[in-house]
């Protein structure tokens, strides 16, 4: 908010503070040396003039000594006393600066001293002759005649001095006048000066002060005059306009509060979000629950309309959906596995980031590519999507979609906090996958333990007692037809069957699974069916699914082959199919060609070891074991697990 200042006009030429001041200092410097010149001058004038009387009184002196030469008899000095005087008459007539010594230059004392120079030059004339060697003078000259003519030359003389004392006296008036005007003229520049800093500082920085005691106060409405157009003007301008700032700052401090307020409580809000998702993923027991927790966390955390959490193979080749919210059943159907790169959602790893994709142009059509097939999105009322990745140790384990039907501004801080909670999901899914290995590895380890002691104890056992049956039957020899023989029969037989029993159960014992596709792991042990039995076994798989945490994997491993053992035991089959159904739900069976099982054995009989493990085994993993039977039509044992399909 920008007021318009007040009391502005248009400013004039600029004179800065400092500029006033150096006038000032200047004007004073100049006054001060012309009265300092002026005092040096009348000073210089007054020593010339007191040299000048000096030389004059000197005169005096050397009329009245030629003068007393000329009474007496005439000496051979008095012509060089006669050229000194010549020297100190023109001494006054053209002064000499080096002493000083100069007559005054006003009218009275030219004139006393033109009176001198010409009374001398007459005066000079007489007494020259007279000082020649044998002159005589007539009774018009005389001793008397001399002392007379000196008498009025030194009147001359006097005459002379006394208009250059006159001169020096006025001098002296001039001189103290001068040293008034410099006394005055400094109490004047004082009182200039302290006025001028009065006026052009202390006054501006009394009223600064006091506009800043009235701001510190809490006065905002302070004003400082912005007249005129030196600095302190500008720093009234600038004073001004922080009080207007600061007023404003004031009036809007509450909403400026409420808005910080806001902006905490929706830190708050995302950090307790975070909170409870992180609590959630240590929290979750299996990767529905944690799926569709994830997924009410996330639709309330980035406000969409509809949330998909999608998993990714560890290829990258397909997106099969974990779980969702908000979404039509009919979009969930169609949209339950995708191919990588088929549409805007399941992006490649390559190119995995978040982005927002509008799905409605802005003229209120689709765009020209197809988003989703089928258009189930635009169908369903969506007019965009935001795929956030699920990252884990730089692989794409999955995806998140946001569905909107009014396309939101998703800024950096919504950006970040879906990311974090895709992070957290996939260190969720992460930390199930471990378990599950874990468990899976805990119960393989106990099992191969259990393996040594069969293989060093009942296989050790059983494979002596087959050596110790063929031993007697060779010491027996050939042993007619008989119970003797039949027994014999009997032993190796049931030996055998136990000793493969055995192997077998070593065998089973020490499955383990490789990955998260269990399809390897079947083919491995129908393969190992085959070159145990001779008889052909065929394995199908269909559909998309979700992977098998991998102790649920074995457990499934562990039935088929229990199954498969069933058939090779007791079917008498010439064929094995294992049919895989992977979606909507995980569905395993093994069938087969066989005589079937007689009704007893159907039951649920509890002395039936081999069925009671698999269900056993089926309930561990809270699957469904159904086994069908027909005689002469085969039998056929199926597995199901719990559906993995997200509910809407």
């Amino acid at each position: 908010m920008r007021a318009s200042l007040s009391h502005h006009t248009t400013p004039g030429p600029s004179r800065p503070l400092a500029t006033k001041i150096g006038i000032i200092g200047c004007l004073v410097l100049l006054l001060s040396l012309l009265a300092i010149g002026l005092t040096l001058w009348i000073t210089w004038q007054m020593q010339g003039g007191a040299a000048a009387v000096n030389e004059a009184g000197r005169m005096r002196m050397q009329t009245w000594r030629m003068a007393q030469m000329l009474s007496g008899e005439p000496v051979p000095q008095l012509p060089a006393l006669l050229a000194q005087f010549d020297r100190s008459l023109g001494l006054l007539r053209q002064g000499d600066p080096a002493r000083p010594l100069a007559v005054p230059r006003d009218g009275s004392s030219r004139q006393a001293l033109q009176a001198v120079e010409a009374n001398w030059a007459a005066l000079r004339d007489q007494w020259a002759q007279a000082a020649e060697p044998g002159r005589t003078w007539d009774g018009d000259t005389g001793p008397d005649t001399w002392a007379v003519q000196a008498d009025a030359f030194v009147a001359d003389i006097d005459r002379l001095v006394d208009s250059i004392e006159k001169q020096l006296e006025r001098w002296t008036t001039w001189l103290n006048m001068a040293q008034f005007v410099m006394m005055a003229l400094v109490v004047v520049t004082a009182v200039a000066l302290l006025y001028a800093a009065q006026l052009w500082i202390l006054g501006p920085l009394s009223r600064l002060q006091a506009g800043l005691a009235r701001i510190e106060a809490g006065d905002l409405k302070a004003h400082l005059d912005e007249r005129g157009n030196d600095e302190f003007a500008a720093v009234a301008v600038g004073f001004n306009r922080m009080a207007r700032h600061l007023q404003h700052l004031y009036a809007s401090l509450e909403q400026r509060v409420a808005s910080k307020t806001r902006h905490l409580e929706t830190e708050r809000a995302r950090l307790a979000i975070l909170y409870e998702a992180a609590a959630f993923a240590s929290t979750a027991g299996t990767l529905e629950a944690l799926a569709r927790g994830f997924a009410a966390q996330i639709r309330r955390a980035a406000r969409a309309d509809g949330v998909a959490i999608r998993w990714s193979d560890e290829h990258n080749l397909r997106y099969v959906m974990l779980a969702s919210e908000g979404l039509p059943d009919d979009l969930v159907a169609a949209e339950h596995c995708i191919p990588t790169g088929s549409c805007h959602c399941g992006q490649p790893q390559s190119q995995a980031q978040i982005r927002a994709v509008p799905l409605v142009t802005l003229a209120g059509g689709p765009p020209a590519r197809p988003v989703m097939a089928g258009g189930q999105c635009l169908r369903a009322g969506f007019s965009g999507v935001i795929n956030v990745p699920m990252r884990l140790h730089e692989r794409v384990v999955g995806e998140i979609d946001l569905f909107f039907r009014a396309f939101p501004d998703f800024n950096g801080h919504d950006r970040s906090l879906v990311d974090t909670l895709a992070s957290h999901l996939a260190g969720g899914i992460e930390g199930l996958r471990v378990e599950a290995l874990q468990r899976e590895s805990a119960v393989a380890e106990e099992r191969s333990l259990l393996a040594r002691e069969l293989h060093d104890s009942i296989a050790q056992g059983l494979s002596f007692l087959k050596i110790q049956a063929g031993l007697l039957r060779e010491r027996l020899g050939p042993v007619p037809e008989g119970p003797l023989r039949a027994t014999l029969d009997e032993l190796d037989t049931g030996i055998r069957e136990s000793l493969s029993d055995v192997r077998e159960l070593l065998v089973h014992f020490r499955t383990r699974t490789s990955g998260e596709d269990i399809a390897p792991a079947l083919q491995t042990t129908l393969t190992k069916f085959e070159h145990q039995t001779g008889l052909a076994a065929h394995l199908d798989i269909e559909g998309e699914g979700l992977p098998l945490p991998p102790d649920v994997q074995i457990q499934v491993l562990h039935v088929v082959q229990e199954a498969l053992s069933n058939v090779r035991k007791h079917a008498r089959a010439n064929q094995v199919w294992v049919d895989v159904q992977q979606s909507p739900q995980w569905v395993v069976s093994v069938r087969d060609d066989g005589c079937g099982l007689r009704e007893a054995a159907s039951a649920q009989d509890e002395t039936h070891v081999g069925l009671r493990i698999m269900r056993e085994r089926a309930a561990s993993i809270g699957a469904r074991l159904d086994i069908a039977s027909a005689a002469d039509a085969g039998t056929c044992v199926t597995l199901t697990l719990p559906s993995l399909l997200p509910n809407t």
